[in-house]
């Protein structure tokens, strides 16, 4: 018999690092909740023409297919064409982001929601992407969307989103990169090639992979001149604080009003003297997210420089994401965390605190029937006052229960001996100090577990 094992790229959660990811979790949901958005679930799987087409011909090739029922295998042989071939075998695909059905559930529920509609989402998804490190085939998103305000101050507001959240994890050092995708629209209005912008924003966002060399030559690969190339890279070498990123900016792009409304959009969002950043926003007029349906703002949250992870969030504007489905006019914005890349630099970083890592406060040994009786009752008072305790569930050798003990992190042991069954006491032993004290059997309750 083979060895058990799980698909490449997806992976097992302990106790302990379930706890840690739970801490994320909550801390996130906190801040979604602080901000006024309500939860929403939507299912593993979606339809594959609700999927098809909204990522771009990359997305599309790593989106998990998934198998129709039946014998699809004789469906397929009946096939006259390329569409009726993949429809027997595959109707339906794992959701690949949390935007896409989100963008769904208020175009079929549209008569049910008030707008605007503030949602966010914690759900796995799936991308048959190559694994590594902080790159997974199937990982957590937390997202938190507006839909139906044209509002900036929803940018501002995601931010500050960002802000608060990497600031109650003590994880200093973050970068919160913005643009926004009308002032790569007007580069290429600029340049004359609007029709290329797709091409162009890809190429942009490779640029730290593939170095400035590299985008030169896949953007002369996709038609551009040199002097188009020229004016593309005088815009990438844009720098300087955020007030001198923008008037190089305005400078570049006077002629065209596409390129200065984003300009403006992004002074507003950056300048509306609305609030203070603990992590000030940073213009990078590099960042392109090649996602097609962005329009307006776009961000992107850098790890620490410290942690060699990357992206660890990102989102933007999308005006007309449910026009995809036929709704016309709503305009959206979003942000989403990378809960999985977080938690591998917490865990670099040694972040998580002490209150992540334990659930159980203490434990009570078992050493005989009266005796586990008279402490199962001290369990129930401790947790009807909110304190994770147990006890050991059957009679066994002290060595044994403490061993146990220390195996599963929990700080105290209390144990209830022969002496302390008769004098009404719980002798309290601390596992990290290794101090041990009697407690009046009335008081255990009110102890500093």
């Amino acid at each position: 018999m083979s060895k058990p094992s799980i698909p490449k790229g997806t992976r097992d959660f302990g106790p302990v690092i379930v706890r840690k990811r739970n801490y994320i979790f909550q801390t996130i949901r906190q801040v979604f909740e602080l901000y006024g958005f309500q939860p929403l679930e939507t299912p593993a799987m979606e339809n594959l023409s609700t999927l098809t087409g909204k990522y771009g011909d990359e997305g599309d090739q790593l989106m998990f297919k998934v198998l129709n029922n039946g014998n699809i295998f004789e469906k397929a042989e009946k096939a006259t064409n390329t569409r009726e071939l993949v429809a027997a075998v595959s109707e339906k695909a794992l959701r690949y982001d949390l935007t896409i059905p989100f963008a769904r559930f208020v175009v079929m529920n549209q008569n049910d929601i008030a707008l605007p509609f503030k949602r966010y989402q914690m759900q796995p998804v799936w991308r048959a992407d190559n694994p590594q490190r902080g790159r997974y085939r199937e990982f957590y998103q937390c997202d938190a969307d507006v839909v139906g305000s044209n509002s900036l101050v929803n940018e501002v507001e995601l931010l500050l989103i960002y802000d608060a959240v990497f600031t109650s994890l003590g994880l200093a050092g973050v970068e919160l990169r913005v643009n926004n995708r009308k002032i790569l629209s007007g580069l290429a209005e600029v340049i004359g090639k609007q029709e290329l912008l797709t091409d162009i924003t890809i190429s942009i966002d490779k640029l730290d992979k593939i170095g400035a060399e590299g985008v030169r030559k896949e953007l002369s690969d996709r038609g551009l001149s040199d002097a188009d190339i020229n004016t593309i890279e005088k815009f990438l070498t844009i720098g300087g604080t955020n007030e001198e990123k923008l008037n190089q900016l305005a400078e570049l792009l006077q002629s065209s009003a596409t390129g200065l409304k984003g300009i403006e959009e992004l002074k507003f969002v950056l300048n509306s003297g609305l609030t203070t950043f603990n992590n000030e926003p940073i213009i990078d007029v590099t960042l392109a997210r090649g996602l097609n349906y962005y329009t307006g703002m776009i961000v992107e949250v850098k790890a620490p420089a410290t942690v060699k992870m990357g992206s660890i969030g990102g989102g933007g504007r999308y005006d007309d994401l449910t026009g995809l489905f036929g709704l016309k006019g709503i305009s959206g914005v979003g942000i989403s965390f990378g809960v999985d890349r977080i938690y591998d630099v917490l865990e670099e970083l040694n972040l998580f605190p002490e209150t992540a890592q334990q659930s159980t406060k203490v434990i009570f040994l078992n050493l005989g029937e009266a005796n586990a009786v008279a402490a199962f009752k001290h369990v129930q008072a401790l947790r009807a006052k909110g304190i994770a305790a147990e006890i050991y569930p059957e009679s066994a050798k002290m060595d044994k229960q403490m061993k146990y003990a220390n195996k599963r992190g929990i700080p105290y042991v209390a144990i209830i001996g022969e002496s302390e069954l008769l004098e009404n006491n719980v002798s309290v032993k601390n596992l990290t100090t290794g101090q041990q004290e009697k407690v009046a059997g009335a008081d255990v309750v009110n102890y500093n577990f």
